[in-house]
C-alpha cells in the first residue's frame, strides 16, 4: 500500500481497526518518517541561508555599501583536504550499509565512516584557524561571515550524524546502519553544493 493511500484510508473501515494484528510493514518506521521530515527541514534551513548569501553577493552595490563590500576568502588546501576527508567517511558508511553478508566489515566501516567524520570537523576547525590568523575575521565582510555561518550550520548537522554514530555503535542494527548512511550521504551532498557554492562566487 503507498504511502498517499495510508494517509487517506479511513482507519475505522480498515480491516486492522477490528483487533487483529496488522502486517510488519504496515507502516513505515517512526525513526525513518522522522529523519525524512528532518531531511525536509535541514533542506529548508540551507537553501534559505543560501539564497540569503546569493542576495547578499549579488545586491551590494545596489543596496549602497560600494564595490569593495564583498571580498571572497582565498581557496586554502585544507578546503579539499576536508572534502576529499568526508567524501571517503561517506564511502564507508556505504560500505557499511551494503555488508549484509560480512558483520565484521560492517562494524570497521561504521568505525571508520565515524572517525573520519570528527576528522573532517577537526579539519574545519583548522580551517577556521587558518582564517582567523590571516586575517580573515568574522566581521571583517560579509562574505566572511556567510563562510563561518555555512560551514557551522553544516558542522552542527555533522555532530547530530556522530550522536546517531555512538547510538549505532552500542547497539548495531542493519535499519540504524542504513538510515546513518542515508543522513551521512545527505551531509556529504549538501557540503558538495556548499563548497561548489563558496569556490564559485
Amino acid at each position: 500500500m503507498s504511502l498517499l493511500s495510508r494517509l487517506a484510508e479511513k482507519s475505522w473501515l480498515t480491516p486492522g481497526a477490528e483487533g487483529f494484528d496488522e502486517p510488519a510493514d504496515y507502516r513505515p518506521a517512526a525513526v525513518a518518517v522522522g529523519l525524512y521530515v528532518y531531511f525536509a527541514v535541514m533542506a529548508i534551513i540551507f537553501s534559505l541561508t543560501v539564497a540569503a548569501y546569493l542576495m547578499r553577493m549579488g545586491l551590494h552595490e545596489a543596496l549602497g555599501h560600494g564595490a569593495g563590500d564583498w571580498r571572497p576568502m582565498p581557496e586554502p588546501a585544507l578546503l579539499w583536504v576536508n572534502s576529499f576527508i568526508l567524501l571517503l567517511s561517506g564511502i564507508a558508511w556505504e560500505v557499511a550499509r551494503r555488508g549484509v553478508s560480512r558483520p565484521d566489515r560492517i562494524r570497521i566501516a561504521v568505525i571508520a565512516g565515524g572517525l573520519l567524520g570528527i576528522a573532517f570537523l577537526l579539519g574545519q576547525v583548522m580551517l577556521w584557524r587558518h582564517y582567523d590568523a590571516a586575517g580573515y575575521y568574522l566581521s571583517a565582510n560579509p562574505a566572511n561571515a556567510f563562510f563561518y555561518l555555512l560551514t557551522a550550520i553544516h558542522g552542527l548537522h555533522l555532530i547530530g550524524g556522530l550522536a546517531a554514530w555512538l547510538r549505532v555503535l552500542a547497539r548495531p542494527r542493519l535499519s540504524s546502519i542504513r538510515l546513518c548512511a542515508l543522513y551521512w550521504h545527505s551531509l556529504l551532498f549538501i557540503w558538495v553544493l556548499l563548497a561548489g557554492l563558496l569556490l564559485s562566487t
